[in-house]
């Protein structure tokens, strides 16, 4: 966070050239901000901010948080989601207190985030995009900064252990059903196949994703 106090100024060369300082965070007025989203967290034990002699304050805290985000798995295990963070302060009006900035454009916050990101998961991250706005509540406007993340599942494990076994019962079965076997054995491979596809069913129902009100195509099937 970066703000400015125009009466927390001095002019260095009065004060042995010192033009900035480290204060608790509590020493100041700090901007309250809240995430929207946020179920969960864990805050840092780094309360300090730096202050300039022009009145800039700039404090860097960095957190740990759990997010809401609803889970649009239609295509799964291909799917795209997109999850919302919006920073808000719902204490202080727009129009004649506070005004949130980004400072960074989404292109810079991307690389960054990239950089950051641990790509050996489930998820790649794919893209970062901002948004700014005015929320009116009580007849009154607050600034919001909304960061909108993109996120693509990696289907190489679902492919695997899943959509290759099904599509080899399905080709199973349909060599059984027209093949030149008598029926007592295709009746014996179709026992077997019900059994494979029910051990399929169950290992799908575990690994699918229930947060959703639209079930997977794969689901369905």
């Amino acid at each position: 966070q970066e703000w400015k106090n125009t009466l927390a100024t001095w002019d260095p060369q009065d004060f042995c050239n010192i033009s900035r300082i480290i204060l608790p965070t509590n020493t100041y007025w700090s901007p309250p901000i809240f995430i929207l989203e946020r179920v969960n967290g864990q805050n840092s034990n780094l309360d300090y901010m730096v202050v300039m002699h022009n009145g800039s304050f700039n404090s860097t805290q960095p957190l740990q948080v759990t997010l809401t985000c609803s889970l649009m798995i239609f295509k799964f295990p291909f799917d795209t989601q997109m999850c919302n963070l919006t920073v808000a302060s719902f204490l202080y009006p727009a129009v004649t207190d506070l005004i949130m900035k980004t400072r960074r454009s989404p292109a810079e916050m991307m690389k960054d985030s990239q950089s950051y990101f641990l790509t050996d998961g489930e998820w790649k991250f794919t893209n970062l995009s901002i948004i700014e706005y005015m929320e009116q509540q009580d007849n009154e406007q607050f600034s919001m900064v909304t960061y909108v993340i993109s996120m693509e599942r990696r289907p190489t494990l679902y492919i695997l252990n899943l959509i290759l076994p099904t599509c080899a019962l399905y080709l199973l079965d349909m060599a059984v059903l027209f093949g030149p076997s008598s029926l007592e054995e295709k009746i014996s491979f179709q026992i077997a196949i019900i059994l494979g596809s029910s051990m399929l069913a169950v290992i799908l129902n575990n690994i699918l994703p229930t947060s959703s009100n639209t079930p997977p195509v794969i689901g369905t099937q």
